[in-house]
């Protein structure tokens, strides 16, 4: 049987921390409490004890020289411990802390012609004192521990809010917007001294400028590449139209067109890149986009709609999305390539060999492939890009029975209601 999962609350830090001082300051308070009631109650028993023994030796004097006995004291008393009077017959002097009459009593008791003299010195302030002693310390405990949680928990609170704000930061970070940073006051001052959580911040923050400048770098290359490129391909591919007819000429005008491919593949990667596109959305037919994508791309594929939705989306980027999984499945996979329509999800499906395992657990990467297919690793790039533009979730995975399966969900549409009240 599985043991019961505490609450998630309880792994926070905050709590572990409340928890280690509240059980150091008992520990301690009930260290502290032990050493004082030991001390002071050891000192009260003694003074009483001493007190006892003096009365005890004034008592003896009097008894050995015939006179009255005072009334706290007497041969064989009422109420004296059994063990108290087995000590005293035989032969020696003890104290013992008992109760008299039900009050608390300091007995002390000696030889007396083979029987037990003893006197009782009333206990009962000592005790009560030792028992206000106690009382105090549970309640100063009590208090101290208190206090102690209290600006425990405010300064650990302020420790895991800065940790709260430097994750936070983070997970924007890995989101995509670089421009986050956890600007901790603490590091903008080097004389400053700083704490961990200071230094651990300063780290992230120059982890994300340094990211982000390699990351702009890199989008302005590629940017940059692709309109550099533009002009001289738009000679060649005027002046390609001028050869000859043959197989040469043919030859030069293919490549030509799969050099201006890939450099609209650089131009739109970077336009992704940059994070500035905007969505033009409309309602359609998710069904009838679907085929009207496939009978766009000429190819033979397989369209089967189990259950159609109607879909708020940009249109041009969907049919986008869509052309590139199936081309992919046309070029890396094998017939038969079916796209199925299940409401708002889209699948492509073809049967040839399972994706790259990188392509599964961390998405597509531009200019990768594996196993010597064609291709620059562009389109499912762009695909994802796209996809993540109009809020659409798209999963690589293998297909039951062999092959490899492309997931688009996109987001659900609720229609408005209509006002059914009449005038």
């Amino acid at each position: 049987m599985r043991a019961p999962r505490l609450p998630a609350w309880t792994a926070t830090l905050t709590w572990k921390a409340a928890v280690f001082i509240g059980v150091m300051c008992c520990a301690l308070a009930a260290l502290l409490g032990v050493l004082v009631h030991v001390s002071v109650a050891g000192q009260t028993v003694d003074d009483s004890r001493e007190k006892a023994l003096a009365r005890l030796d004034e008592v003896t004097r009097l008894y050995e020289s015939g006179e009255p006995i005072p009334r706290f004291s007497g041969i064989d008393p009422v109420g004296l411990p059994a063990s108290l009077r087995a000590l005293a017959v035989r032969g020696e002097r003890g104290t013992v802390v008992g109760d008299h009459e039900g009050r608390p009593t300091m007995w002390a008791a000696g030889p007396a012609d083979g029987r037990a003299l003893a006197v009782r010195v009333d206990y009962t302030q000592s005790a009560e004192t030792i028992d206000a002693l106690d009382r105090s310390i549970l309640g100063s405990s009590v208090l101290a521990i208190g206090a102690t949680l209290l600006v425990g928990a405010f300064a650990v609170t302020r420790v895991t809010r800065r940790l709260h704000l430097t994750a936070q930061v983070a997970r924007r970070i890995s989101a995509g917007d670089l421009d986050a940073r956890v600007d901790d006051p603490r590091t903008r001052d080097p004389s400053r001294p700083q704490d961990e959580v200071a230094t651990v911040s300063g780290a992230l923050d120059t982890m994300a400028s340094s990211l982000q400048r390699k990351l702009q770098s890199e989008q302005r290359f590629t940017a940059d590449v692709a309109h550099e490129l533009r002009t001289p391909l738009t000679g060649l591919s005027a002046a390609a139209e001028l050869l000859p007819e043959g197989r040469p000429s043919e030859l030069v005008r293919d490549r030509v067109r799969a050099m201006r491919g890939l450099t609209e593949d650089l131009l739109e990667i970077s336009r992704l890149d940059a994070g500035n596109e905007t969505v033009d959305l409309a309602v359609h037919p998710l069904g009838e986009l679907v085929e009207r994508v496939v009978r766009v791309s000429g190819t033979e594929t397989e369209v089967r709609v189990a259950r159609d939705a109607m879909v708020e989306t940009d249109r041009r980027r969907l049919e986008r999305v869509l052309g590139n999984l199936v081309a992919n499945a046309h070029k890396h996979g094998a017939p038969p390539v079916v796209v199925t329509v299940d409401g708002s999800v889209v699948s492509v499906r073809d049967h040839g060999s399972r994706y790259p395992r990188y392509l599964i657990e961390t998405g597509p990467q531009r200019f990768r492939t594996e196993g010597g297919g064609k291709g620059h690793g562009l389109g499912l790039t762009i695909a994802a890009g796209q996809a993540e533009v109009i809020g659409a979730e798209l999963v690589f995975a293998d297909a039951e029975g062999g092959g490899a399966v492309a997931r688009l969900r996109l987001p659900a549409y609720v229609p408005l209601e209509e006002d059914g009240s009449a005038d």
